[in-house]
């Protein structure tokens, strides 16, 4: 059973321990895009305004840019062997990387929540339970699952991969026979505010697994070729997710007021009734469940690496790792219950929120691993706040927060535009401008930095001093 059940979380994955290929990779990140709130996502392009020509292209180049900074992260699992967020401690001290942490905890919680909604749509009518019992059984289970850990999140990820994407061959020639493709691309005037949006759309969900993507690369060999796991993270994340955003944005110019507010019906109810609807229903359920997991374990593992900063802990028994990650579920599955009714408004704001807080972290983290440190960390000292990250870097955290602020000119939500946004046409170029400066002004001062050249490797198989083992 210990070969089953993870036993480590935020300490350094030692070679032994090792396995897989980077095909893993393409087979996880496929299964964890192919699922309904990737239709969301592609259907909101269309539903505030794009025709489904540009609405495609424009979801096309924002999985493309996004998810080239995402497949960047993945690299440095094997690298590392670490999780993605505790490398934070490197450029914003050992503490001081308690703020993009909690940040990021937040996004796992309304990423937890969002897909709650959906799946627990899809759980409910399954079992005939109904929308709120489904919310709650579909958290439970997923809870169970990432408790598990990391082999079977693997697993889960090739199975939801071939069986979703079967679903989505299915349900596209479907969805074909009821529309005229031609017609639908026919109109194809061009919008750049709503294109831009449709950018942003994709690209922030790509850079939104940023924060955990090493996660789940870093029990592979340390030996693994960087471009193998970058090309093999970024094809399955890219194919997968604009697969699944093609396919919503045709669903809603197809149909729009059949598919918007009623999503999950709307997919069922393309491919059948009987035996048909019911596992289309569980298709549904399993590809949220593929990456809520995701969620709640990178959720699980944030929080650890938050606390450990502070309290210094040394191990992590199995019930504390069951309370952490039941707090994710508990706080995802009420927001998910307070939020159902008004999700498709406030989820496409809640993507466009994270963006402008991840794409500085996400620049600043790649300029230090990739230009400044060369892929060389110290880690025994990721865990030595009197170590050569110190406590806190206050200039990193400076950097990062000017990068956040430079983006609110020309932001573009609901409840806040900036004043840029309106010269612009009403584009929402937020998130270049993130990713630009932060990254441009890091490298400036990090050059300052007299820890950073040079940093050694940790020897072979080296372990964190004071690492939380499960």
């Amino acid at each position: 059973m210990a070969g089953v059940i993870e036993q480590r979380s935020i300490d350094v994955v030692p070679d032994d321990e090792r396995h897989g290929s980077a095909v893993s990779q393409f087979t996880l990140w496929l299964g964890a895009n192919l699922q309904v709130t990737a239709v969301v996502t592609g259907a909101l392009a269309v539903v505030f305004g794009a025709n489904a020509c540009w609405a495609v292209i424009g979801l096309l180049l924002g999985n493309l840019a996004g998810g080239a900074v995402m497949a960047l992260h993945s690299a440095q699992g094997p690298r590392l062997g670490l999780p993605q967020m505790i490398t934070s401690r490197a450029q914003f001290g050992v503490r001081g990387a308690v703020v993009p942490l909690a940040l990021v905890i937040v996004m796992y919680i309304g990423f937890f929540a969002s897909g709650s909604v959906l799946a627990g749509q899809a759980v409910g009518e399954l079992t005939h339970l109904g929308g709120t019992a489904g919310i709650v059984l579909f958290a439970a289970v997923t809870a169970v699952a990432a408790a598990v850990g990391y082999r079977l999140i693997h697993l889960l990820g090739k199975i939801a991969g071939l069986v979703c994407a079967l679903a989505f061959v299915y349900l596209g020639v479907h969805l074909l026979q009821r529309a005229d493709l031609a017609a639908l691309l026919h109109d194809r005037g061009f919008a750049l505010p709503v294109f831009l949006l449709a950018v942003s759309l994709s690209a922030s969900w790509q850079l939104a697994f940023g924060p955990y993507v090493a996660d789940y690369s870093r029990y592979l060999p340390r030996h693994t070729s960087t471009r193998a796991t970058f090309w093999w993270t970024l094809s399955g994340s890219v194919l997968g997710a604009q697969w699944s955003m093609t396919f919503g944005a045709l669903a809603a110019a197809a149909a729009p007021a059949a598919f918007t507010g009623n999503e999950v019906g709307y997919l069922v109810g393309l491919g059948g009734t009987g035996l048909i609807a019911s596992f289309l229903y569980f298709v549904i359920a399993l590809g949220k469940l593929t990456i809520n997991i995701l969620n709640t374990y990178g959720g699980f593992m944030s929080l650890v690496t938050s606390v450990s900063g502070f309290r210094g802990q040394r191990t992590l028994s199995a019930r504390g790792r069951a309370a952490y990650i039941a707090g994710i579920m508990v706080a995802g599955t009420a927001v998910a219950l307070l939020g159902k009714d008004s999700f498709l408004t406030s989820f496409k704001d809640f993507l466009l929120f994270l963006l402008t807080f991840f794409t500085p972290w996400s620049a600043i983290n790649l300029t230090d691993y990739y230009l400044i440190s060369k892929e060389r960390y110290d880690i025994p000292a990721l865990t030595d706040p009197g170590g050569r990250y110190g406590a806190w870097n206050v200039r990193a955290l400076a950097v990062y927060a000017f990068g956040v602020l430079a983006q609110l000119p020309f932001l573009a939500t609901q409840f806040y535009t900036g004043p840029l946004v309106a010269p612009l046409g009403g584009a929402d170029i937020s998130w270049l401008v993130g990713l630009a400066v932060p990254a441009v002004l890091y490298r400036l001062t990090a050059r300052r930095d007299a820890h950073r050249p040079g940093a050694p490797d940790a020897p072979e198989g080296h372990h964190l001093p004071a690492g939380l083992g499960g």
